[in-house]
């Protein structure tokens, strides 16, 4: 009670009033109670036992490269409607208004202590992170990017897998995206690809798990179908951290998991190991 009135107030007929929308965020895991801006500050990772939250792809770019270094690529790529898909287009739009993003991934160039990068941030908030013709195509066009500059690229995953409302064509991004890493593969450049909760379906079973460097954040579940599928195929119980991150690290799925406070410094130090001192190309 003591708690309760300390932050309720009462209005002009002498009701009382919950808290300030946004003041308090719970977290999902644990279920402790924290200030959202404690959390914010804290790069969204639970206080109490180490949840990491969701981050927008936004949040990402401030997190991790130099700040004022960002350059947005490939926003004027619009989605259109190839199916005919019923309320699709609207459903786009909300989600841009949601995000103030184009689409589910954000590309572009920075630099992360100094050194030049590409980056394509995946955000899980516009429709699931899943993956359409546009989000192949600009994750296509940043690797791209990267060959031409001969620099690093580096991709944060996070997605339900392909946009059914897109049909073949979106799986068709699996190789289209696939096959331009593998050409930036080929001019001797780095990919970190970290993959974030929860990177499923076509994003895993391609781009996410074919970098050089594979990281993943701490309990973020990873997978091509779900849980439930599974099962139900094998008929069979699968382990309680079944594909989980540590699961995945455990079997040789991935090169490290690095927790959020520790994710900048150990990523800029492999870029920098990759890129000081190798070999220079005309």
């Amino acid at each position: 009670m003591a708690i309760r009135s300390l932050f309720s107030k009462k209005n002009e007929d002498g009701q009382e009033k919950g808290f300030p929308e946004g003041l308090m965020t719970k977290c999902p895991e644990c279920r402790h109670i924290q200030l959202t801006k404690e959390l914010e500050k804290n790069h969204k990772v639970c206080t109490k036992c180490d949840h990491h939250f969701k981050m927008t792809a936004q949040e990402r770019v401030a997190y991790l490269l130099d700040e004022g270094s960002f350059v947005s690529m490939d926003d004027h790529l619009q989605t259109s409607n190839p199916l005919n898909f019923p309320d699709y287009v609207e459903k786009i739009s909300v989600a841009k208004q949601q995000t103030g993003l184009s689409e589910a991934v954000l590309t572009g160039l920075g630099t992360l202590n100094g050194e030049e990068i590409v980056v394509a941030i995946m955000d899980s908030h516009f429709r699931m992170g899943s993956m359409g013709s546009v989000v192949g195509e600009k994750i296509t066009r940043a690797v791209e990017k990267a060959i031409e500059l001969r620099v690093p690229v580096i991709i944060f995953t996070t997605s339900g897998g392909a946009r059914m409302q897109e049909g073949i064509l979106s799986l068709m991004q699996m190789v289209k995206t696939s096959a331009a890493l593998k050409h930036h593969s080929e001019e001797g450049l780095l990919f970190i690809s970290i993959m974030t909760h929860p990177t499923y379906g076509g994003v895993s079973a391609s781009f996410a798990s074919i970098g050089d460097i594979n990281i993943a954040e701490p309990q973020a579940l990873i997978g091509f179908a779900g849980r439930r599928v599974i099962e139900e195929t094998l008929r069979e119980k699968l382990p309680n951290d079944f594909q989980t991150s540590e699961f995945l690290l455990e079997h040789g799925q991935l090169d490290a998991i690095f927790h959020r406070k520790d994710l900048r410094n150990q990523v800029a130090m492999l870029v920098k190991m990759h890129t000081r001192g190798g070999v220079q190309h005309d």
